[in-house]
Protein backbone atom coordinates (compact mmCIF):
# COMPACT_ATOMS: atom_id res chain seq x y z
CA UNK A 1 0.00 0.00 0.00
CA UNK A 2 1.27 3.70 -0.95
CA UNK A 3 0.34 6.73 -2.03
CA UNK A 4 3.07 8.19 -4.07
CA UNK A 5 2.37 10.13 -6.94
CA UNK A 6 4.19 10.28 -9.97
CA UNK A 7 5.26 12.63 -12.71
CA UNK A 8 1.12 11.57 -13.70
CA UNK A 9 -1.61 11.86 -11.67
CA UNK A 10 -1.56 8.54 -10.34
CA UNK A 11 -5.20 7.04 -9.10
CA UNK A 12 -4.63 4.74 -6.34
CA UNK A 13 -6.96 1.84 -4.81
CA UNK A 14 -6.46 2.72 -0.77
CA UNK A 15 -8.06 -0.22 0.84
CA UNK A 16 -11.75 -1.33 -1.50
CA UNK A 17 -10.73 -0.52 -4.77
CA UNK A 18 -14.36 -0.19 -5.89
CA UNK A 19 -14.40 2.74 -3.43
CA UNK A 20 -14.97 5.72 -5.67
CA UNK A 21 -17.05 8.27 -3.48
CA UNK A 22 -20.45 10.30 -4.10
CA UNK A 23 -20.39 12.15 -7.19
CA UNK A 24 -17.17 10.87 -8.63
CA UNK A 25 -18.95 6.95 -8.50
CA UNK A 26 -22.17 8.34 -10.12
CA UNK A 27 -20.27 10.26 -12.85
CA UNK A 28 -18.25 7.41 -13.81
CA UNK A 29 -21.11 5.15 -13.63
CA UNK A 30 -22.94 7.35 -16.03
CA UNK A 31 -20.20 7.37 -18.71
CA UNK A 32 -20.64 3.71 -19.39
CA UNK A 33 -23.47 4.40 -21.32
CA UNK A 34 -21.52 6.86 -23.44
CA UNK A 35 -18.71 4.57 -24.08
CA UNK A 36 -17.68 2.20 -26.18
CA UNK A 37 -15.59 -1.01 -24.93
CA UNK A 38 -12.71 -2.95 -27.29
CA UNK A 39 -11.73 -6.11 -26.34
CA UNK A 40 -9.80 -7.48 -29.05
CA UNK A 41 -9.45 -11.46 -29.15
CA UNK A 42 -8.15 -14.44 -31.25
CA UNK A 43 -9.39 -17.82 -31.67
CA UNK A 44 -7.95 -19.44 -28.38
CA UNK A 45 -10.38 -17.22 -26.67
CA UNK A 46 -12.98 -18.38 -27.59
CA UNK A 47 -15.56 -19.90 -25.08
CA UNK A 48 -12.06 -20.08 -22.73
CA UNK A 49 -12.63 -19.45 -19.26
CA UNK A 50 -11.22 -15.94 -18.95
CA UNK A 51 -13.09 -14.83 -22.05
CA UNK A 52 -16.09 -15.87 -20.50
CA UNK A 53 -15.76 -14.10 -17.51
CA UNK A 54 -14.54 -10.49 -19.16
CA UNK A 55 -17.96 -11.21 -21.04
CA UNK A 56 -20.31 -11.74 -18.03
CA UNK A 57 -18.76 -8.80 -15.97
CA UNK A 58 -19.95 -6.95 -18.97
CA UNK A 59 -22.93 -7.88 -19.45
CA UNK A 60 -23.63 -6.88 -15.68
CA UNK A 61 -22.48 -3.00 -15.98
CA UNK A 62 -25.25 -0.73 -15.66
CA UNK A 63 -25.78 1.15 -17.36
CA UNK A 64 -24.65 -0.72 -20.21
CA UNK A 65 -22.04 0.66 -22.33
CA UNK A 66 -22.85 2.16 -25.95
CA UNK A 67 -21.46 -0.47 -27.98
CA UNK A 68 -18.70 -3.40 -27.24
CA UNK A 69 -16.57 -4.17 -30.20
CA UNK A 70 -14.84 -7.54 -30.60
CA UNK A 71 -12.03 -7.31 -33.14
CA UNK A 72 -11.55 -11.13 -33.20
CA UNK A 73 -8.86 -13.13 -36.02
CA UNK A 74 -10.10 -16.06 -36.37
CA UNK A 75 -10.17 -18.70 -39.60
CA UNK A 76 -12.58 -18.85 -41.66
CA UNK A 77 -14.23 -22.14 -40.49
CA UNK A 78 -13.91 -20.06 -37.18
CA UNK A 79 -15.48 -17.36 -37.02
CA UNK A 80 -18.86 -18.66 -37.76
CA UNK A 81 -19.04 -20.13 -34.01
CA UNK A 82 -17.13 -17.34 -32.61
CA UNK A 83 -19.66 -14.99 -33.96
CA UNK A 84 -22.74 -17.07 -32.20
CA UNK A 85 -20.62 -17.31 -29.01
CA UNK A 86 -20.69 -13.43 -29.06
CA UNK A 87 -23.70 -12.65 -29.71
CA UNK A 88 -24.98 -15.61 -27.03
CA UNK A 89 -24.13 -12.73 -24.14
CA UNK A 90 -26.54 -9.76 -23.51
CA UNK A 91 -24.39 -7.06 -24.78
CA UNK A 92 -24.46 -4.37 -27.32
CA UNK A 93 -21.73 -6.66 -29.55
CA UNK A 94 -19.90 -5.47 -32.71
CA UNK A 95 -17.67 -8.16 -33.96
CA UNK A 96 -15.28 -7.36 -36.37
CA UNK A 97 -13.69 -9.84 -38.59
CA UNK A 98 -9.40 -8.25 -38.76
CA UNK A 99 -8.30 -11.00 -41.14
CA UNK A 100 -11.71 -11.29 -43.10
CA UNK A 101 -10.76 -11.33 -47.15
CA UNK A 102 -12.53 -8.19 -46.91
CA UNK A 103 -10.47 -6.30 -44.59
CA UNK A 104 -7.00 -7.29 -46.06
CA UNK A 105 -8.39 -6.57 -49.56
CA UNK A 106 -9.59 -2.84 -48.19
CA UNK A 107 -6.07 -2.51 -46.08
CA UNK A 108 -4.39 -3.58 -49.66
CA UNK A 109 -5.84 -1.16 -51.82
CA UNK A 110 -4.87 1.84 -49.27
CA UNK A 111 -1.47 0.39 -49.25
CA UNK A 112 -1.67 -0.39 -45.50
CA UNK A 113 -1.13 -4.17 -45.84
CA UNK A 114 1.07 -6.48 -43.92
CA UNK A 115 1.76 -7.27 -41.37
CA UNK A 116 -0.96 -7.61 -38.63
CA UNK A 117 -1.50 -8.29 -35.22
CA UNK A 118 -2.94 -6.68 -31.56
CA UNK A 119 -2.17 -3.52 -32.68
CA UNK A 120 -4.02 -3.59 -36.42
CA UNK A 121 -7.14 -5.54 -34.54
CA UNK A 122 -7.86 -2.92 -31.91
CA UNK A 123 -6.58 0.24 -34.43
CA UNK A 124 -9.61 -1.68 -36.71
CA UNK A 125 -11.94 -1.28 -33.92
CA UNK A 126 -10.76 2.49 -32.30
CA UNK A 127 -12.32 4.03 -35.54
CA UNK A 128 -15.65 2.97 -35.53
CA UNK A 129 -15.52 3.22 -31.82
CA UNK A 130 -15.08 6.54 -31.52
CA UNK A 131 -17.24 7.08 -34.22
CA UNK A 132 -20.32 5.99 -31.80
CA UNK A 133 -19.19 7.09 -28.10
CA UNK A 134 -17.46 9.96 -26.60
CA UNK A 135 -15.18 8.07 -24.46
CA UNK A 136 -13.05 4.48 -25.40
CA UNK A 137 -12.15 1.66 -22.97
CA UNK A 138 -9.52 -1.19 -24.31
CA UNK A 139 -8.72 -4.05 -22.40
CA UNK A 140 -7.63 -7.69 -22.95
CA UNK A 141 -9.59 -10.65 -22.59
CA UNK A 142 -7.61 -12.98 -21.31
CA UNK A 143 -7.35 -11.32 -17.40
CA UNK A 144 -9.28 -14.39 -15.19
CA UNK A 145 -9.67 -11.75 -12.27
CA UNK A 146 -11.35 -9.31 -14.56
CA UNK A 147 -13.91 -7.22 -12.71
CA UNK A 148 -16.84 -4.87 -14.62
CA UNK A 149 -15.51 -2.25 -12.05
CA UNK A 150 -12.67 -1.73 -14.27
CA UNK A 151 -14.01 0.04 -16.61
CA UNK A 152 -15.54 2.29 -14.28
CA UNK A 153 -11.79 2.66 -12.78
CA UNK A 154 -10.67 3.29 -16.04
CA UNK A 155 -13.05 6.08 -17.03
CA UNK A 156 -13.05 7.65 -14.02
CA UNK A 157 -10.31 10.11 -14.88
CA UNK A 158 -11.84 11.36 -17.89
CA UNK A 159 -14.60 12.69 -15.80
CA UNK A 160 -12.29 15.09 -14.69
CA UNK A 161 -10.80 16.47 -17.72
CA UNK A 162 -7.96 13.97 -18.32
CA UNK A 163 -8.11 12.61 -22.08
CA UNK A 164 -6.12 9.37 -21.78
CA UNK A 165 -6.49 6.76 -18.53
CA UNK A 166 -4.01 3.97 -18.76
CA UNK A 167 -4.32 0.85 -15.78
CA UNK A 168 -1.50 -0.83 -13.86
CA UNK A 169 -1.85 -3.61 -11.62
CA UNK A 170 0.18 -6.55 -9.72
CA UNK A 171 1.38 -9.64 -11.36
CA UNK A 172 1.57 -11.61 -8.53
CA UNK A 173 0.33 -15.25 -8.71
CA UNK A 174 1.17 -18.81 -8.19
CA UNK A 175 3.71 -17.45 -5.90
CA UNK A 176 5.79 -15.80 -8.14
CA UNK A 177 6.15 -12.57 -10.10
CA UNK A 178 5.08 -11.95 -13.53
CA UNK A 179 4.99 -9.04 -15.53
CA UNK A 180 7.93 -10.38 -16.90
CA UNK A 181 8.42 -8.25 -20.14
CA UNK A 182 7.74 -5.27 -18.54
CA UNK A 183 9.79 -5.68 -14.86
CA UNK A 184 12.37 -7.12 -17.08
CA UNK A 185 12.80 -5.68 -20.61
CA UNK A 186 10.64 -2.24 -20.31
CA UNK A 187 11.83 -1.38 -16.94
CA UNK A 188 15.43 -1.38 -17.43
CA UNK A 189 15.48 -0.24 -20.95
CA UNK A 190 13.55 2.99 -20.45
CA UNK A 191 15.71 3.21 -16.91
CA UNK A 192 18.96 2.80 -18.99
CA UNK A 193 18.10 5.55 -21.46
CA UNK A 194 16.90 7.84 -18.36
CA UNK A 195 20.51 7.62 -16.96
CA UNK A 196 21.87 9.74 -20.35
CA UNK A 197 19.42 11.33 -21.51
CA UNK A 198 17.03 14.26 -19.51
CA UNK A 199 14.50 14.41 -21.87
CA UNK A 200 10.55 15.40 -20.99
CA UNK A 201 9.69 11.80 -23.37
CA UNK A 202 11.51 9.67 -20.96
CA UNK A 203 10.22 11.20 -18.01
CA UNK A 204 6.21 10.44 -18.95
CA UNK A 205 7.57 6.93 -19.93
CA UNK A 206 9.38 6.25 -17.00
CA UNK A 207 6.32 7.46 -14.75
CA UNK A 208 3.73 4.34 -15.66
CA UNK A 209 3.44 1.23 -13.15
CA UNK A 210 2.39 -0.59 -15.99
CA UNK A 211 3.37 0.53 -19.54
CA UNK A 212 2.52 -2.82 -20.92
CA UNK A 213 -0.94 -3.11 -19.72
CA UNK A 214 -3.33 -3.96 -22.39
CA UNK A 215 -6.03 -1.57 -20.39
CA UNK A 216 -6.78 2.18 -21.16
CA UNK A 217 -9.84 4.58 -21.73
CA UNK A 218 -9.30 7.76 -23.88
CA UNK A 219 -11.75 10.54 -25.41
CA UNK A 220 -12.72 9.78 -28.81
CA UNK A 221 -11.01 12.31 -29.98
CA UNK A 222 -7.63 11.41 -28.87
CA UNK A 223 -8.74 7.75 -30.36
CA UNK A 224 -8.55 9.29 -33.48
CA UNK A 225 -5.12 10.26 -33.64
CA UNK A 226 -3.62 7.02 -32.26
CA UNK A 227 -1.09 5.74 -34.44
CA UNK A 228 -1.16 1.97 -33.94
CA UNK A 229 1.62 -0.39 -34.64
CA UNK A 230 0.84 -3.90 -35.90
CA UNK A 231 1.07 -5.99 -33.25
CA UNK A 232 2.90 -6.22 -29.90
CA UNK A 233 4.10 -2.62 -29.62
CA UNK A 234 0.64 -1.15 -29.31
CA UNK A 235 0.93 -0.08 -25.76
CA UNK A 236 4.15 1.72 -26.16
CA UNK A 237 3.19 2.86 -29.52
CA UNK A 238 -0.26 3.92 -27.74
CA UNK A 239 1.86 5.48 -24.67
CA UNK A 240 3.94 7.69 -27.41
CA UNK A 241 0.65 9.75 -29.23
CA UNK A 242 -0.76 9.75 -25.59
CA UNK A 243 2.06 12.04 -24.87
CA UNK A 244 2.11 13.60 -27.82
CA UNK A 245 -1.99 14.83 -27.75
CA UNK A 246 -2.42 14.60 -24.03
CA UNK A 247 1.21 15.37 -21.88
CA UNK A 248 1.79 14.96 -18.74
CA UNK A 249 -1.37 17.23 -17.55
CA UNK A 250 -4.11 14.82 -19.48
CA UNK A 251 -2.52 11.61 -18.29
CA UNK A 252 -4.14 9.73 -15.63
CA UNK A 253 -2.87 6.08 -13.97
CA UNK A 254 -5.32 3.58 -12.33
CA UNK A 255 -4.94 1.34 -9.78
CA UNK A 256 -6.99 -2.17 -11.19
CA UNK A 257 -5.74 -4.17 -8.25
CA UNK A 258 -4.15 -7.34 -8.76
CA UNK A 259 -4.69 -9.02 -12.19
CA UNK A 260 -4.18 -13.15 -13.07
CA UNK A 261 -3.09 -13.53 -16.44
CA UNK A 262 -2.37 -16.26 -19.28
CA UNK A 263 1.09 -16.74 -19.44
CA UNK A 264 3.48 -16.86 -22.66
CA UNK A 265 6.79 -18.84 -22.61
CA UNK A 266 10.23 -16.90 -23.26
CA UNK A 267 11.90 -18.44 -25.90
CA UNK A 268 10.73 -18.24 -30.00
CA UNK A 269 9.20 -15.58 -31.74
CA UNK A 270 5.78 -16.35 -30.43
CA UNK A 271 7.04 -16.22 -26.99
CA UNK A 272 8.26 -13.03 -25.07
CA UNK A 273 11.55 -13.38 -26.41
CA UNK A 274 9.59 -12.52 -30.01
CA UNK A 275 7.38 -9.76 -27.98
CA UNK A 276 10.38 -8.21 -26.97
CA UNK A 277 11.84 -7.29 -29.76
CA UNK A 278 8.42 -5.69 -31.68
CA UNK A 279 8.14 -3.39 -28.06
CA UNK A 280 12.13 -2.30 -28.30
CA UNK A 281 11.05 -1.34 -31.95
CA UNK A 282 8.20 0.73 -30.65
CA UNK A 283 9.73 2.12 -27.42
CA UNK A 284 13.40 2.99 -29.14
CA UNK A 285 10.71 5.19 -32.01
CA UNK A 286 8.75 6.96 -29.43
CA UNK A 287 12.13 8.01 -27.70
CA UNK A 288 13.40 9.20 -31.03
CA UNK A 289 10.63 11.18 -32.25
CA UNK A 290 10.67 12.43 -28.66
CA UNK A 291 13.65 14.58 -29.33
CA UNK A 292 16.47 11.50 -27.75
CA UNK A 293 19.48 9.79 -29.71
CA UNK A 294 20.40 6.57 -27.89
CA UNK A 295 23.42 5.19 -28.22
CA UNK A 296 22.67 1.54 -29.26
CA UNK A 297 26.45 0.74 -29.18
CA UNK A 298 26.55 0.75 -25.64
CA UNK A 299 22.48 0.76 -24.90
CA UNK A 300 22.32 -3.17 -24.70
CA UNK A 301 24.87 -3.45 -22.07
CA UNK A 302 23.73 -0.25 -20.06
CA UNK A 303 20.47 -1.78 -20.27
CA UNK A 304 21.57 -5.20 -18.66
CA UNK A 305 23.37 -3.04 -16.00
CA UNK A 306 20.18 -1.58 -14.42
CA UNK A 307 18.73 -4.95 -14.96
CA UNK A 308 20.43 -6.64 -12.79
CA UNK A 309 19.95 -3.78 -10.77
CA UNK A 310 16.31 -5.01 -10.00
CA UNK A 311 16.59 -8.31 -10.07
CA UNK A 312 18.50 -7.86 -6.94
CA UNK A 313 15.41 -6.12 -5.89
CA UNK A 314 12.80 -8.38 -7.09
CA UNK A 315 14.97 -11.20 -5.24
CA UNK A 316 14.75 -8.99 -2.16
CA UNK A 317 10.84 -8.49 -2.58
CA UNK A 318 10.20 -11.93 -3.15
CA UNK A 319 12.20 -13.33 -0.37
CA UNK A 320 10.18 -10.96 1.58
CA UNK A 321 7.05 -11.52 0.67
CA UNK A 322 7.56 -15.72 0.79
CA UNK A 323 7.53 -16.13 -3.04
CA UNK A 324 9.55 -18.46 -5.14
CA UNK A 325 12.53 -16.25 -7.21
CA UNK A 326 14.74 -17.71 -9.68
CA UNK A 327 17.35 -15.17 -10.58
CA UNK A 328 19.41 -16.96 -12.76
CA UNK A 329 16.03 -17.54 -14.96
CA UNK A 330 15.74 -13.75 -14.83
CA UNK A 331 19.44 -13.14 -15.81
CA UNK A 332 18.54 -15.24 -18.68
CA UNK A 333 15.66 -13.32 -19.82
CA UNK A 334 17.99 -10.16 -19.30
CA UNK A 335 20.33 -11.34 -22.19
CA UNK A 336 17.37 -12.81 -24.69
CA UNK A 337 16.14 -9.42 -24.30
CA UNK A 338 18.94 -7.05 -24.62
CA UNK A 339 19.51 -8.76 -28.06
CA UNK A 340 16.65 -6.87 -28.93
CA UNK A 341 18.18 -3.65 -28.33
CA UNK A 342 18.33 -1.86 -32.23
CA UNK A 343 17.51 0.97 -34.10
CA UNK A 344 13.56 0.80 -34.90
CA UNK A 345 13.39 0.39 -38.94
CA UNK A 346 11.28 1.23 -41.24
CA UNK A 347 7.87 2.80 -39.68
CA UNK A 348 4.76 0.57 -40.33
CA UNK A 349 1.93 1.96 -38.27
CA UNK A 350 -1.31 2.58 -39.18
CA UNK A 351 -2.41 6.00 -39.70
CA UNK A 352 -4.63 7.68 -37.12
CA UNK A 353 -8.13 7.64 -38.22
CA UNK A 354 -8.58 11.98 -38.76
CA UNK A 355 -6.13 10.72 -41.67
CA UNK A 356 -6.64 7.25 -42.42
CA UNK A 357 -7.93 7.16 -46.61
CA UNK A 358 -11.16 5.23 -45.68
CA UNK A 359 -13.68 5.49 -43.14
CA UNK A 360 -15.08 3.65 -39.86
CA UNK A 361 -17.89 2.61 -41.65
CA UNK A 362 -15.94 1.20 -44.68
CA UNK A 363 -14.55 -0.95 -42.02
CA UNK A 364 -17.65 -2.04 -40.40
CA UNK A 365 -18.99 -3.65 -44.36
CA UNK A 366 -16.12 -5.63 -45.12
CA UNK A 367 -15.57 -6.81 -41.05
CA UNK A 368 -19.31 -7.99 -40.57
CA UNK A 369 -18.31 -12.11 -40.66
CA UNK A 370 -22.07 -13.09 -41.98
CA UNK A 371 -20.97 -11.06 -45.37
CA UNK A 372 -18.49 -14.02 -45.43
CA UNK A 373 -20.44 -16.94 -44.05
CA UNK A 374 -24.13 -16.33 -46.17
CA UNK A 375 -23.31 -16.82 -49.41
CA UNK A 376 -25.88 -14.70 -51.49
CA UNK A 377 -26.96 -12.22 -48.69
CA UNK A 378 -27.92 -9.20 -49.41
CA UNK A 379 -27.08 -7.93 -45.90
Amino acid sequence: MEYVQERIATLHAFGDGDRASGDLAREAAAAVAETAVVVPMTAREYESPAAERVLRELEALDPAPAAVFVPVRAAPDEIGPFREWLESFALPSRVLWCNSPGVDAVLAEAGLGGEFGKGRDVWLALGPAADVAETVVVHDADARSYEGGHVHRLLAPLTMDYEFSKGYYARVERGRLYGRLFRLFYAPLVRAVADAHDAPIVNYLDAFRYALAGEFAASAGLARRLRAPRAWGLEVGTLGDAYEIAGFGGTAQVDLGRHEHDHRAVAGDAGLEGMSREVAAALLRVLEEGGVSPDYETLPERYRAVGEELIDGYRADAAFNGLEYDPASERDQLARYAESIAPPGPDTRLPRWTEAPFTPADVLAVARPWREQRVGSQD
